[in-house]
């Protein structure tokens, strides 16, 4: 159910059994004075460790589409999609390709791989808005593996797209380091944020003000206009995110 209320970061958290970082993108202030819609579109971690519990909340919050990020071979679900769910691909990773690895490879996991693979990958953001575009009715949720890099770029072009108010997207964006980072110790990998951090320091810069920087040079529609998607595909994105009047 969607509502016009503006809710805290606590109201838009979602506990999915088998996942850390989902959270609703609804109740997030707009240039329109309308924020978003709650129960439009939800941001996860990997929905592959969800339990039956998880995809019974998945399915009680409206999700009937679930855009993955991730490259085909990290799918590894646990239990089946159930019937009424669609899967559609948008992978992220791959639709990059090896020239942007190449060069931009060592800023993964940070935000200033943001505005890089914006401005490299623009046919990778217009397959991300054509699929939500096309979307059945119903919720929808993106995700990637942690729900941070691949899913926070998602997340902010979205956002930026619908209106909402920068420093609610950065915000936002910054949810998911401390949501995820217990998941490392869990699986016995090291913390990757030693690495995150000093990538920043020796950019002579932090993560708040990387995100600042690219959401004040991102122009969303003229963007994803130059880079093919329809007016019409922009417009359908923008309508499930934001309230009818």
């Amino acid at each position: 159910m969607r509502t016009n209320a503006l809710t805290t970061t606590e109201d838009r958290t979602l506990v999915w059994d088998g996942c850390l970082n989902v959270r609703d993108l609804g109740g997030l202030p707009t240039a329109s004075g309308r924020p978003t819609a709650r129960g439009a579109m939800v941001r996860a971690d990997n929905l592959d460790r969800l339990t039956r519990e998880g995809w019974d909340a998945l399915l009680d919050h409206g999700v009937r589409t679930v855009v993955d990020l991730r490259d085909a071979e990290e799918y590894q679900p646990l239990l089946p999609l159930p019937e009424d769910v669609e899967l559609i691909r948008v992978p992220l990773d791959e639709l990059a390709g090896s020239a942007w690895w190449d060069t931009y490879g060592r800023l993964d996991g940070t935000p200033l791989a943001l505005r890089p693979y914006l401005d490299h990958c623009p046919h990778a953001a217009v397959a991300l808005i054509a699929a939500i575009a096309g979307a059945r009715p119903g919720g929808l949720v993106v995700h990637c593996g942690a729900g941070r890099d691949r899913t926070g770029l998602a997340a902010l072009l979205l956002l930026a797209l619908a209106g909402v108010d920068r420093a609610a997207i950065a915000a936002d964006y910054l949810l998911s380091g401390p949501n995820v980072r217990p998941l490392y110790g869990m699986l016995g990998l090291p913390d990757p944020y030693q690495r995150i951090d000093a990538v920043l320091v020796e950019a002579g810069t932090t993560a708040e003000a990387v995100l600042e920087s690219t959401l004040d040079e991102l122009d969303p529609a003229g963007y994803l206009l130059a880079a093919g998607a329809t007016p019409a595909q922009i417009a359908a994105v923008r309508d499930r995110l934001l309230p009818a009047a």
